[in-house]
């Protein structure tokens, strides 16, 4: 086709209710969004492969759609991670400087060192993020390269994930032809789309409501500090309605997008909708009012779920919504639910605002939405991390092997 490969850029984002593809061209280190692919996902159940061959034929739907709009043919993707088998903790190491000036490898050495923990053998690790250095008693460092000091230490967050999954998801790829240049957790992903590099800085709380998970992800002196994933999603309020109305989940799904609120009060009680029947019975008119008192006692629970989390979770002595200075961004398509901002503000007391993806250019319009905030944002990982998520896909490599190729990127990426 028209383009090479080596100029592209593409997101994979494996969803439980959708697979959406993201295609850009790369110009001067800019992003420029040449196409999109979006399929239904079959296969998938809470961001785990359950269905292997569903899932690959869902892929190859969706990219061939991208290919088809972007002119173009793929064969290497960032995909996204997601689902309750994902840990997130934070860890620390400690290294003595064998010279007085502070060197790169010494970075990496301090950032292996704190990565050297104990995971279960069923774990893989996904990422080691750095989150900020001390050079003998002197904290809050964000590159001690060239500094003097005898002792350096480093706080690292790191991910896990279910080596059984990470396997099904690269297999799937692979099945579809695809080659996988590094798996991202969707919550980070989103982040590179979404946030402001001072909603970073400040404090902020991203939360991606998907429709199998809830994925949060804590920011804050421009670092990641917590990451946390809650077995619900948009599928939990989809099947309520199935079982509240008395209607097929694909006529659940559609009367949710249509017409769903997430408060009932603001729901004026003499609207109406027309709910299809099963087995061959009348369409009944229902008020929407009932709609949303389904849904928000659903949401309401979602939402104080994750606030529990962000209460009792500390970060050092520090509670980790003491961190969350700026607010709540909201994304994921469940986030398109009317008057769900409003709802969180209550239950958060915190500002709370949509997500829209921003960064990048080309026919941007056609990702405009809080759904696509993923994908966009592998898009920008892959840009920012492209050498250590090529390292990191090399399946071959031991865990250390693939620990020492992750901070030599990550390194890179903050020096």
């Amino acid at each position: 086709m028209g383009r090479e490969d080596s100029e592209l850029l593409v997101g994979l984002d494996i969803g439980t209710t959708k697979i959406c593809v993201v295609v850009a061209d790369v110009t001067d280190g800019k992003v420029n969004i040449i196409g999109m692919g979006v399929h239904p996902s079959i296969g998938l159940r809470k961001g785990v492969v359950v269905n292997i061959e569903n899932t690959v034929n869902s892929i190859a739907e969706a990219v061939h759609e991208a290919e088809q709009m972007a002119g173009c043919t793929i064969s290497t993707v960032y995909v996204g991670i997601a689902g309750s088998h994902i840990n997130g903790f934070n860890s620390h190491g400690l290294i003595a400087i064998k010279q007085e000036e502070i060197l790169r490898d010494d970075i990496a050495r301090v950032v292996e060192a704190a990565s050297a923990v104990n995971i279960s053998p069923d774990q893989k690790v996904i990422h080691v993020l750095p989150q900020e250095f001390t050079v003998d008693d002197h904290s809050g460092i964000q590159d001690p390269q060239g500094m003097t000091g005898v002792r350096l230490e480093a706080n690292v967050h790191i991910v896990t994930g279910s080596a059984t999954s990470i396997h099904n998801i690269v297999k799937c790829c692979n099945l579809a032809h695809l080659e996988v240049a590094g798996i991202v957790l969707e919550q980070l992903a989103s982040a590179e789309a979404v946030l402001t590099p001072e909603e970073r800085e400040l404090g902020v709380a991203l939360l991606d409501i998907g429709g199998g998970t809830s994925d949060l992800a804590i920011f804050s002196d421009g670092a990641i500090k917590h990451t946390y994933v809650l077995g619900l999603g948009g599928n939990n309020l989809t099947n309520d309605l199935s079982i509240g109305l008395r209607t097929p989940m694909k006529d659940a799904e559609r009367l949710k997008e249509m017409h769903g609120c997430a408060l009932a009060a603001m729901i004026d009680k003499d609207q109406t909708i027309e709910v299809p029947s099963v087995g061959g019975r009348s369409p009944r008119k229902l008020s929407r009012k009932v709609m949303g008192e389904i849904l928000e006692p659903r949401v309401e629970e979602m939402l104080s779920l994750i606030n529990r989390e962000m209460c009792e979770v500390k970060v050092g002595e520090t509670r980790v919504k003491d961190l969350v200075n700026v607010g709540v961004v909201l994304t994921g398509g469940t986030a398109l639910l009317t008057n769900i901002q409003e709802l969180a503000e209550q239950i958060f007391d915190l500002p709370v605002r949509v997500g829209m993806p921003h960064g990048v250019g080309g026919v941007n319009d056609i990702i405009n939405t809080p759904q696509c905030a993923t994908a966009v944002g592998l898009l920008l990982y892959g840009l920012r991390n492209r050498a250590d998520a090529l390292a990191s896909a090399n399946r071959n490599k031991g865990t250390l092997g693939r620990i020492a190729s992750q901070v030599k990127g990550l390194i890179g990426r903050i020096l």
